[in-house]
């Protein structure tokens, strides 16, 4: 099961920023879509991270959200992964060094996707489970729960 390569399971096309993006901007999309999160390209290659953390490392003590880029901000040594790597491989890097996504590069360093914890959590639990356990009102998109 997690023999399997990380391109089956990986997230394609994900939301990218760039290095000259405004910070409060970033920030605001964050919000929006409820990530943590972005990969920072420029010309397709994977120059960066930014992150939750980032913006509130930076950002703090200070109201120049304004005038900082994400290039300012944000991590350029990144832990990344290739399309053909295990899934397996991805599930130790969350569990050894507590990321929640990684950046899936080809040898080019080109952005491929995105593969995250919880990817490794659905995927595992599908081998093993046709359908959903519980909630499936919400995994299926019916109606929600009632509490």
């Amino acid at each position: 099961m997690m023999n399997e390569q990380v391109r089956k399971i990986m997230t394609l096309d994900p939301i990218v920023v760039s290095p000259g993006d405004n910070v409060k901007d970033v920030s605001n999309m964050m919000l929006e879509k409820r990530m943590q999160q972005f990969p920072v390209v420029e010309d397709g290659k994977l120059v960066g991270l930014i992150t939750s953390y980032d913006l509130w490392r930076n950002l703090r003590d200070s109201d120049d959200g304004e005038s900082k880029s994400v290039a300012d901000v944000m991590t350029t040594t990144i832990i990344k992964i290739t399309p053909l790597d295990k899934v397996g491989t991805a599930a130790e890097l969350f569990m050894d060094k507590r990321f929640k996504s990684l950046p899936v590069v080809n040898l080019r360093n080109e952005l491929k996707g995105v593969i995250t914890a919880f990817d490794v959590i659905k995927y595992s639990l599908r081998k093993e489970y046709d359908e959903p356990i519980l909630y499936r009102e919400v995994i299926e998109g019916q109606n929600q729960p009632s509490a």
